[in-house]
């Protein structure tokens, strides 16, 4: 089985979606495509590294993942072809990757070295479904593309520690369906460097104390179903991605509001983690 996988910023009202797996079968008629996203926020590329690391693991190794989002090859931004925990990752290097790099080394990095073959008009469509039929068959990357060392990173990927050691700075690098603000903050550091303090969450003018294991946990069992009013309550958890989230219990958009929508917090905003 040939799988490619495809997160792009492409969204459904335009031709792009079609044009890709068009792409993909007129050059590999037996391809499995997989659509991961196509409402990546246009450009946005904390948003595809996040989609892209909590979704390529559930595939079978050998898998091609394209991720179409911020694309255009410029003089300071070519097209990689990364062999990561047997999983091939086709982006430009604008810093998605890199998200992946921080906890395990790609087993191989290439620089694609096609495009002299192809138009110049040609999108970054055309090139990596390219790449990634030749790959789906059983191509080696080394045709069509050459061994390099080193990619671009994005920032923000880590959470900033002061030097007392009593504060953590994290930033947005996520907003779900459901309005759910990630944070780049892992349970993992959050305990290291908490070390069984008493803590408060800032997020602008909003406070939390308090980190529930799963959502039900707001609710208060001993008031009665009528009188709980837990919906629309605003609540810190780790996330099934192990990062510290922030969400309103039971959101919804169209009435209650969500973290993201009742908190005014956007991609790239600052929350902050005192110890006491």
């Amino acid at each position: 089985m040939s799988i490619i996988t495809l997160i792009s910023d492409f969204g459904y009202k335009d031709h792009f979606v079609g044009q890709i797996k068009g792409e993909i079968y007129k050059k590999f008629a037996q391809a499995n495509i997989v659509d991961i996203s196509h409402e990546v926020s246009p450009f946005n590329i904390m948003e595809a590294a996040y989609i892209l690391e909590n979704s390529y693991k559930s595939f079978p190794e050998n898998t091609v993942h394209i991720i179409d989002v911020d694309s255009e090859r410029t003089e300071e931004k070519n097209h990689l072809i990364i062999y990561l925990d047997n999983h091939y990752f086709i982006s430009a290097d604008n810093g998605i990757l890199s998200i992946l790099t921080q906890n395990i080394n790609p087993q191989n990095i290439y620089q694609i070295s096609i495009h002299e073959d192809l138009n110049s008009v040609d999108s970054s469509t055309k090139i990596f479904t390219e790449v990634a039929c030749h790959l789906a068959k059983g191509g080696k990357p080394e045709i069509v593309g050459k061994p390099i060392e080193k990619i671009k990173s994005v920032k923000n990927l880590k959470p900033f520690v002061n030097d007392d050691h009593n504060q953590i700075l994290s930033s947005v690098i996520f907003i779900d369906n459901f309005g759910n603000v990630v944070t780049n903050l892992k349970r993992s550091y959050f305990e290291e460097i908490r070390k069984g303090r008493s803590f408060e969450i800032s997020a602008r003018n909003y406070r939390f104390n308090k980190i529930f294991e799963k959502y039900s946990d707001i609710i208060n069992y001993s008031t009665p179903p009528p009188q709980r009013n837990d919906e629309g309550k605003g609540m810190v958890i780790f996330n099934s991605s192990d990062l510290l989230q922030i969400s309103i219990y039971r959101s919804n958009p169209k009435n209650v509001g969500t973290a993201s929508s009742l908190m005014g917090l956007k991609i790239y905003d600052s929350v902050t983690i005192t110890f006491k």
